[in-house]
């Protein structure tokens, strides 16, 4: 690779970052605990990912569909070999064939990204887990390769997808009322039913009495996932299980501060505070400089 090539995918590399650091911030702060050399990669998967997440959600000159298809047809002819132009998608690239990551784990993020330009509501819990499949649980096992896993691999993948599922179920439940404004409902419609819970009921912003009852449900429903997840940091390397175990505790907080707010989410977002982050976050970077040594 010529010195040129080499700064261009390095120029790449600091693209994704600047996104993770502007969109993620609490994953943003966890990826700072994580040895130089991987940090990298991990902003170049997560900056795809957010990458083709706006491109379905934001406006632009092209329809989201053919700014999609645009997008996997570079991802499909970087990954056999060309130099992609799109700095998002050189970098996601490179990360993916210098660790051997399946391939297919990309591909099926971009279907379920492409799922959210028809499918708006899911009749089941099971109809939506099949999309997060592609929109979460794929995230966590492109990660694997990476952070490392010191254990049973098998079971390392399982918790890896589990722990997509409570993270992406999290951002559901903060952000019931952004997404009514998209269109877009994730609550299973089955849930909703049984709790008395209506379309209606989104539109008017009010936490009504059987939303509260709803969101307590599910946010039983994400801990559950949460439960099933946290033994796979354990499993990890080392040096990756504190950038997990402070992005699985900051996360799982939301759910907390959800239920503080009296379930309050159809108006805007509940946050952990910024000092909690950083007490959080400033922990498990002294555990991780022992961990490297």
């Amino acid at each position: 690779m010529s010195s040129s090539q080499t700064g261009d995918l390095d120029a790449a590399y600091r693209y994704c970052r600047r996104l993770n650091a502007q969109h993620g911030k609490t994953f943003y702060l966890a990826t700072g605990l994580l040895p130089k050399p991987s940090r990298r990669h991990v902003h170049a998967l997560y900056g795809f990912a957010r990458y083709a997440d706006d491109l379905v959600d934001q406006p632009g000159v092209l329809a989201p569909e053919q700014r999609l298809a645009e997008l996997t047809d570079q991802l499909r002819a970087g990954l056999d070999g060309s130099t992609p132009a799109n700095p998002v998608v050189r970098a996601a690239c490179h990360t993916v064939v210098e660790f051997g990551i399946q391939r297919s784990y990309l591909t099926d993020f971009l279907a379920s990204m492409a799922a959210d330009l028809t499918v708006t509501r899911y009749p089941s819990f099971a109809e939506l887990r099949g999309y997060m499949w592609g929109s979460a649980s794929v995230i966590g096992l492109q990660l694997l390769p990476i952070l490392g896993v010191d254990g049973d691999r098998g079971r390392a993948e399982e918790c890896a997808s589990e722990l997509g599922v409570a993270f992406q179920l999290t951002n559901f439940l903060r952000d019931v009322g952004e997404d009514y404004r998209r269109g877009r409902i994730y609550l299973p419609h089955d849930s909703m039913a049984e709790h008395g819970v209506t379309e209606a009921m989104l539109a008017a912003g009010v936490a009504t009495p059987q939303l509260q009852a709803l969101l307590a449900a599910e946010i039983e429903r994400a801990r559950g996932c949460y439960r099933r997840a946290e033994p796979g940091i354990g499993l990890l390397a080392p040096t990756a299980r504190d950038c997990v175990r402070t992005a699985f505790t900051l996360y799982g907080e939301i759910l907390d501060e959800i239920e503080r707010a009296d379930y309050q989410v159809l108006a805007g977002r509940v946050r952990v505070s910024l000092a909690r982050r950083f007490r959080v976050g400033g922990a498990g970077y002294l555990r991780a400089v022992r961990a490297r040594r």
